[in-house]
């Protein structure tokens, strides 16, 4: 590990947003609190956002459900165009929304300039292209089959990949003529906002798309238990994945989750086993661990498991510890003290389980006192049963399980209450699908193939249900009628 000196002060100025988005004008909030937004590599305030109440997501709901019946009957290359002026608005300004989700998350600058932002704008204009593309009716017997947009949506998002998860649930219900009420993360909600600006420069409707910010268990249990919401789209942990499904059932509301993982990465004994481990490595650690569907169990043949963990040491010596806005950097801080100090208890708790601590540890890296860095760290021999294995860490922490054969690999693989991701290595691809199929999790990477953002996405078990992005995203905020005739 290797880690960078912070450069000077590299931050983007201040951003505050006194106003929420509502009914098509920038509008006071009902009440006087602010959520102080946090640059994860200074622990200083970069920007602030209201902080909603009950009322203020009873208001938008509100203009959401009146903007409704027009916003739905509007056709589909008027939608379409909307969302081709979102993408070109996001591209125009995306050096600027990589700056800020880089001090908002932590991800490196360079990385949330491709990711963070290069992929919510290819979101929006893909699903204008499915829209474009899309049959609503077609005849079958005696039936014309409609499909239809569902309504009133309410996207609740997360912090670790902002924009992205917003374009997830955004693009797709404006495609399809929903009407929309958003309720960012407020951890990191700036980007949020800049959206909303983009959006009402492309000439949005009045009340077709919302932005709210407040606490979950106060503005989302509104959203998600609300009469006049028809879908709640909810990406965040799968206990509070739980709540929005027991709030929405009393109204009977579709309900999509995209919800935590425990993934598996598993190398096959015809495997390149330094190639592998090399991608596994990238695969766990890409936005400092904080990614719901990161590859954190490294599944290696009993007999390699010291060629694995020399291979892994060595690997993480060069992984670049630092500021986000320094190029070397490969690995910034955590999003939040919370976070960094929810990992590092983690790592303690592995060590007293009995994991071998290959690298990394529970100490701050060397000379990062300030920001919320954790040590790039990775455990071996671990088993099953220990709480490293089981629970999701967010963080920079790659466990290294062995396995005796492929049944076995497979067994200890789907042993989680999650089934988010996945990945096989073979050296016979064929091989390597095999075992994909055996997996019980929503996508598998199969000898480091990268993520393709119009595939659909979503998980097995306790990580979700439905999918978002491509096709079948898309049509997760369509009803289908059937007129017999």
């Amino acid at each position: 590990m290797t880690v960078q000196t912070p450069p000077q002060e590299t931050s983007a100025p201040t951003s505050s947003y006194p106003q929420l988005y509502i009914g098509g004008t920038w509008t006071d909030p009902s009440g006087t609190g602010r959520y102080q937004v946090i640059d994860a590599a200074t622990e200083q305030p970069m920007g602030s956002v209201p902080e909603g109440t009950p009322e203020d997501a009873e208001r938008a709901i509100a203009a959401a459900r009146a903007a409704f019946p027009a916003w739905s009957q509007t056709t589909p290359e008027e939608r379409a165009a909307l969302l081709d002026r979102i993408s070109e608005g996001l591209t125009a300004r995306q050096p600027e929304i990589a700056a800020l989700i880089a001090q908002e998350v932590g991800m490196p600058y360079l990385h949330a300039n491709v990711i963070q932002v290069g992929l919510p704008a290819i979101t929006f204009a893909s699903m204008a292209e499915h829209l474009r593309a899309y049959v609503f009716e077609e005849e079958l017997g005696n039936s014309l089959i409609v499909r239809e947009p569902v309504g009133v949506v309410a996207a609740i998002t997360p912090w670790n990949y902002p924009l992205h998860q917003i374009a997830a649930k955004v693009a797709p219900a404006l495609a399809t003529g929903c009407t929309v009420v958003l309720k960012p993360s407020e951890v990191a909600p700036l980007n949020a906002f800049v959206l909303a600006e983009i959006i009402h420069a492309a000439g949005v409707p009045a009340g077709v798309f919302n932005l709210i910010t407040g606490a979950g268990p106060v503005v989302g249990e509104v959203l998600a238990s609300h009469p006049d919401v028809d879908m709640v789209s909810f990406t965040g942990s799968t206990a509070a994945g739980r709540r929005v499904s027991e709030l929405a059932s009393r109204t009977i509301k579709r309900v999509a989750l995209e919800l935590g993982g425990k993934s598996a990465n598993v190398i096959l004994d015809d495997a390149d086993l330094q190639t592998a481990v090399m991608s596994a490595i990238s695969a766990c650690y890409l936005n400092s661990g904080q990614t719901c569907s990161a590859l954190t169990r490294l599944l290696v043949p009993r007999d390699r498991l010291a060629e694995a963990e020399a291979v892994a040491q060595a690997v993480v010596a060069h992984v670049q510890v630092g500021n986000p806005f320094d190029p070397s950097t490969t690995l910034g801080p955590l999003v939040s003290e919370t976070q960094r100090d929810r990992v590092r208890g983690y790592i303690t708790q592995g060590i007293a389980e009995g994991a071998t601590l290959i690298t990394g540890g529970p100490e701050a890296p060397e000379g990062l006192d300030r920001g919320y860095y954790v040590r790039p760290t990775v455990f071996s021999n671990v088993t099953p049963d220990m709480t490293i294995a089981q629970e999701e860490i967010f963080g920079p922490v790659l466990v290294i399980q062995p396995y005796d054969d492929e049944e076995d690999a497979i067994r200890i693989a789907n042993h989680t209450i999650y089934g988010l991701a996945g990945g096989v290595w073979s050296g016979d691809v064929e091989r390597a699908k095999r075992v994909a199929r055996r997996l019980r999790t929503g996508q598998v990477s199969i000898n480091g193939g990268t993520f393709n953002p119009v595939a659909p996405f979503g998980g097995y078990k306790q990580s979700g249900n439905g999918r978002e992005f491509g096709l079948i995203g898309f049509e997760e905020f369509l009803e289908v009628k059937a007129m017999q005739f």
